[in-house]
């Protein structure tokens, strides 16, 4: 498994994503641990990509009347953010036992996709965000939920 770790003004490291809080969640206080490092892309950037997920996430509205044998759907923030990737272009073609054809998200993981490859999702999610979520909700255009974005990841520092 990979950790994610970000070193903090007092020198400290901390995990920078769910699966690496997890994990050191899991070990035992004083528990050491050994591997190589690696510098991550552009963590910021990576918020950014999130914090848009969450702004579209939030102002989707999915009819709320569906159900499913019986049992009412929910929107999913996990399935929405695939689903935008999926929109935007970026997913890989799979088969299931059934012999059907599924699209899968491209995971985008720091240690699954480069910089520059993360940039281009970014800009096709925006623009899958914006025209699919985003446009209804009353934003005018790309450049105004990138303020946005900005605005809502300086509270968060």
């Amino acid at each position: 498994m990979e950790l994610m770790l970000m070193k903090t003004p007092a020198g400290a490291l901390v995990p920078v994503d769910s699966e690496s809080q997890e994990l050191l969640g899991k070990l035992p206080v004083g528990q050491g641990l050994r591997g190589k490092y690696s510098r991550a892309r552009n963590l910021q950037f990576h918020r950014k990509m999130f914090a848009l997920f969450k702004l579209a996430f939030d102002a989707w509205e999915p009819d709320d009347s569906m159900q499913y044998k019986g049992q009412p759907v929910a929107k999913d923030f996990d399935r929405f953010r695939k689903d935008m990737t999926i929109l935007a272009g970026f997913f890989n073609p799979v088969v299931n036992v059934r012999g059907e054809i599924r699209l899968e998200a491209e995971s985008l993981s720091f240690a699954s996709m480069k910089e520059e490859r993360f940039e281009q999702v970014f800009k096709a999610v925006l623009t899958a965000v914006w025209t699919r979520v985003l446009q209804t909700a009353g934003y005018r255009n790309e450049q105004e939920v990138e303020r946005v974005l900005e605005e809502l990841l300086r509270f968060e520092q």
